[in-house]
């Protein structure tokens, strides 16, 4: 088994060693016949998202590509493509604004142990509740499923087998909702889907979006709604 864990990465530079060593620590938990490594595509980046990448090789196995897209579909299908050609055979997604769980790794191989599964949806938890509302919290809790077989989709917790990635044709170029459009070809084509509360990622819950109609969009939607 290769796994490789895609981080798209648009001028991330407050959060990307957050990130990245939440990451670390999660490979770590993996047993030695599994090989892991993070990679960080950069895309349109103009802060210091790149050097500290740099800076962090010399304690971390990171690779990294640099794209000038704007358009998180892409992203993603690029680092995943250059993975695939160098051997990954497990897909990880998450987001430079997140921190995966210490044992986000060996939780996505329990469920592949347990029962063959071509996708993992997981869930994502949201890191600071402070600056929203009590209202928008409360909206979200009552709206958020975090129990097995729920049916959430997020970008920043979402794996697939490299046969099924190809097979299904990859993200589609879109600048949003990118996630929703791969899971529903995965649905479509009756390949095995694991929607799981075990596998877990904490998420910003800043407000100034990166996708248009991503997470912080929402949040901010409903910052918007309860303070009507």
């Amino acid at each position: 088994m290769k796994i490789a864990i895609v981080i798209p990465a648009h001028n991330e530079a407050s959060t990307i060693m957050d990130c990245l060593t939440s990451v670390q620590l999660a490979i770590e938990q993996l047993p030695s016949n599994i090989i892991a490594y993070p990679l960080v595509v950069l895309d349109s980046c103009t802060d210091e998202t790149l050097s500290l990448i740099r800076s962090a090789q010399v304690e971390y196995k990171i690779e990294y590509l640099t794209c000038d897209y704007r358009c998180v579909g892409r992203v993603r299908d690029l680092g995943l493509c250059h993975a695939i050609a160098n051997g990954a055979n497990w897909l990880a997604c998450t987001d430079a604004d997140s921190m995966v769980s210490a044992d986000w790794l060996t939780q996505q191989m329990a469920h592949i142990q347990q029962q063959p599964t071509d996708m993992i949806c997981g869930v994502v938890s949201v890191n600071s509740w402070a600056h929203l509302s009590s209202q928008t919290q409360q909206a979200y809790e009552a709206h958020y499923q975090d129990i097995m077989g729920h049916r959430h989709i997020h970008g920043a917790n979402l794996s697939f087998s490299r046969e099924a990635y190809l097979a299904v044709g990859g993200f589609s170029p879109l600048a949003c909702h990118e996630d929703v459009d791969l899971v529903k070809r995965f649905e479509n084509l009756g390949y095995a889907i694991t929607w799981s509360n075990k596998v877990r990622v904490t998420t910003s819950s800043r407000l100034q979006a990166r996708a248009k109609e991503g997470f912080a969009a929402f949040l901010a939607n409903l910052e918007r709604s309860d303070l009507q």
